[in-house]
């Protein structure tokens, strides 16, 4: 199979040494505006670097992986669905509502493949809570709550093309938090803070922000992100019910030390970023979208799974901005 990979950038690289490991994969086309960091990659992988995503569409692909800058997703997922090509596009497809359905419309009228890039969905954590809450293994579930604490800002520059942190960062725990409920969010109520450093503030933003959800059995959920968690990049769900009581993501590098006096030390070797917590899912998610292209498999997180996700963070900013809880009623109906 001949894959065509469209941005070079941190993720794009990675996923760029997945595909050329991987046995399914014969040919590997890659691009990005960057030509010299596209070259760079293309030598590190064996990989043909060519000039655009016109020149990737124009090889004779066979699939499209798409990694680059998030305003041209929704474009390049387009020109996939156009060309009746499978394509694998991390979140998002686009920022705003309007813009996802518009790409959602293409690759329903094409009848092509996109698998969305939500890697949670493969990690063996949460797939071992989805089984244990789907199975009955905690009884009733009441109580869930999600975390997502990178360990430094990003660029100042990326701030203003983020979405902000309930579209960039939290986007993932609302995913995940469906994905192994099995429920539907059916009111939010949000705030944050930009207390933190100024740039934030600069672009609009906040570096910290905490949702309260209430899911449509009862089931109260909260969601907390913060892009300043010195300790290490953290990402945890624990999940209560009437039976028993599980965590996703506490391990021995879980940067999180126990302030007991019996309790474990802080960790020799916390993770330091997403890239290494969660290699191993992004390599399953890449293997599953390749299987799906290949009609092997099928679609394990369309398209429409990322307008879900969008529409519960549409909910918490209106919520924050209005200081109220927000119904999703009140969002767009997909």
């Amino acid at each position: 199979m001949r894959i065509g990979l469209i941005g070079t950038g941190r993720i794009g690289s990675f996923h760029a040494g997945v595909l050329a490991r991987h046995a399914a994969v014969d040919g590997l086309v890659v691009t990005d505006p960057d030509g010299a960091r596209a070259a760079r990659v293309a030598a590190r992988t064996g990989a043909t670097a060519v000039a655009s995503a016109e020149d990737v569409f124009g090889a004779a692909v066979d699939a499209v992986v798409i990694t680059s800058a998030t305003a041209a997703h929704a474009d390049l997922i387009g020109r996939a669905a156009r060309a009746g090509l499978p394509a694998f596009c991390e979140k998002p497809i686009a920022l705003d509502l309007a813009g996802t359905l518009g790409a959602l419309r293409e690759v329903d009228r094409a009848g092509s493949v996109l698998q969305l890039g939500f890697m949670r969905r493969f990690d063996a954590g949460y797939a071992a809570a989805r089984a244990a809450v789907r199975g009955g293994a905690l009884g009733r579930l009441h109580t869930v709550r999600a975390t997502t604490s990178d360990p430094a800002p990003p660029p100042a520059a990326y701030l203003p093309l983020s979405g902000g942190l309930f579209r960039d960062c939290l986007v993932h725990d609302f995913d995940i938090l469906r994905w192994v409920t099995g429920r539907e969010v059916t009111e939010v109520y949000a705030t944050g803070s930009d207390a933190g450093p100024a740039v934030f503030r600069e672009a609009g933003d906040v570096d910290t922000a905490a949702a309260l959800l209430t899911l449509d059995d009862g089931t109260l959920a909260t969601a907390t992100a913060t892009r300043c968690n010195g300790a290490g990049y953290d990402v945890r769900m624990e999940l209560a019910g009437e039976r028993d009581q599980i965590a996703v993501g506490l391990d021995d590098r879980t940067p999180l030390t126990s302030a007991e006096p019996q309790g474990p030390p802080a960790p020799a070797k916390p993770w330091p970023g997403f890239l290494e917590r969660f290699a191993p899912a992004y390599e399953a998610e890449l293997d599953a979208f390749l299987r799906v292209a290949g009609g092997a498999l099928p679609n394990p997180c369309d398209g429409r799974e990322a307008l879900h996700a969008l529409r519960i963070a549409e909910a918490c900013e209106l919520s924050r901005e209005r200081h109220r809880p927000v119904r999703m009623t009140e969002i767009a109906e997909i």
